[in-house]
Order: structure tokens, then sequence, then C-alpha cells
């Protein structure tokens, strides 16, 4: 379910996923397919993980990657999730193809 809420996406980005829902900061961003197929990725993997294990995941690679880095762009782009997501938004049919937990291979 995709859902307008600007005040919960954070400063810089423009859209988040809570599983089951996506916020994104403007309405007229559903119609970004490249961004909502990053969006969707991030859907599989927090379905995959059962969300709360994706979640700490998550931070605790944010985590290791702001400590290493001291960067939080670096960080956040580090993450394999994030990694995954950027790799594949542009590719529309990845979700059809993709292989389950194939997030493994970007860390």
């Amino acid at each position: 379910m995709i859902l307008v809420f600007r005040y919960l996406v954070p400063k810089g980005y423009t859209g988040i996923t809570l599983f089951p829902f996506v916020f994104l900061k403007h309405k007229n961003l559903k119609y970004d397919a490249k961004l909502m197929n990053h969006e969707r990725i991030h859907l599989r993997q927090q379905l995959e993980l059962l969300v709360l294990p994706f979640f700490v995941w998550y931070l605790i690679e944010f985590l290791i990657h702001y400590c290493r880095h001291w960067n939080w762009n670096k960080a956040y782009r580090s993450i394999s999730f994030e990694k995954e997501a950027y790799a594949n938004e542009s590719d529309i049919g990845y979700l059809n193809k993709r292989r389950v937990w194939s997030f493994i291979s970007y860390t």
C-alpha cells in the first residue's frame, strides 16, 4: 500500500518502506517506476526476513559501515539491502526473477 506522508520520510529521501507500506514524500512519486521498483525490492527483502529481523540487520549493517566511513550517505549506500535495490531499480522485471535472499550477494 502506497501512502503519502512527507513527515515520515527523512530529509534527503523520497520514500521509505515499512512493510506493508511504502511512504512517499510527494504523491506524484507513485508514478516514478524506478523509485517504486526500488521500494518493492525492499518490501520483498522485508517479507523474506519476516520484517523485524530485516530492520535489525539493516541497523547493524548501517552502524558497521558508519563506523568504517564516518559518513551517513556512504554508510547508507553500503548496506546490502540498498546495494541490491539500487543495482536493480531500473530493471522493472527484477522481482520476477529475483532469488530469495539475493541481497546476500551484495554484502
